[in-house]
């Protein structure tokens, strides 16, 4: 019965890919070579492992709203579910290696999103554990078929520019905010009626007005005037 053994040779960026996507070089092993394997149904589970990498004061600042205060991050920092994929492999003896797409969205209401955007440069800890069927040669050429167990995984790390770079090659110096439709057309409304020809100048404009509103109330409050 074949024995599968997994270990991810580097990463990269994909360049040409419909998504942003990470391509992992995913080296598979059957400790029994001789072994004529038809078909492997591989399941992965891939998962960051913040935890086991530190951080610089910057990135402690952007990660506040991920993981909370410094203090906190030995019960908030927990594995963290980056994506589910399924593979399929051809047939193969020894040795085959094949590509796992790691697809990278720029969806801000998502943890992982929040936790990559939030690191400056390094590298982050990931692993991928496996599950599936692999489809045999048995006894006499007979088709044989066995579960591989999720014991199976590989660790890796991603360094944060591959990371980056999937996501400029879809959105160079640009960033997405998903808000509810009704506040998006209050937005647009507003937008509109101002004649403000694009949504940064309209956003730069209503976060100077806070912060010249927030200047006004401190004033008002060291000298004691009436709001």
């Amino acid at each position: 019965m074949p024995d599968l053994s997994f270990r991810v040779l580097n990463v990269a960026a994909m360049p040409y890919a419909a998504v942003p996507t990470v391509a992992a070089r995913l080296q598979v092993r059957n400790a029994y070579p001789e072994e004529k394997i038809h078909s492997v149904s591989l399941n992965c589970q891939v998962q960051l492992e913040p935890l086991r990498r530190s951080y610089s004061a910057m990135e402690e600042a952007r990660l506040l709203d991920l993981f909370g205060e410094r203090e906190r991050w030995s019960r908030t920092m927990k594995p963290m579910l980056w994506t589910n994929s399924v593979l399929k492999l051809g047939e193969f003896s020894g040795t085959k290696e094949v590509d796992l797409p790691l697809p990278c969205t720029f969806d801000f209401d998502v943890a992982a999103t929040k936790y990559f955007y939030g690191l400056e440069a390094g590298k982050i800890p990931v692993t991928a554990l496996f599950s599936g069927t692999v489809f045999y040669a048995g006894q006499g050429d007979a088709l044989q078929v066995a579960p591989i167990p999720w014991a199976c995984e590989a660790r890796f790390e991603l360094p944060v520019e591959v990371w980056r770079a999937a996501i400029d090659a879809h959105y160079p110096d640009q960033a997405w905010i998903r808000v509810p439709k009704e506040t998006f057309d209050r937005l647009y409304r507003f937008k509109v009626a101002r004649g403000i020809p694009a949504w940064d100048q309209l956003l730069n404009q209503l976060m100077d007005r806070a912060e010249l509103a927030e200047m006004g109330d401190l004033e008002r409050s060291a000298t004691g005037a009436p709001r």
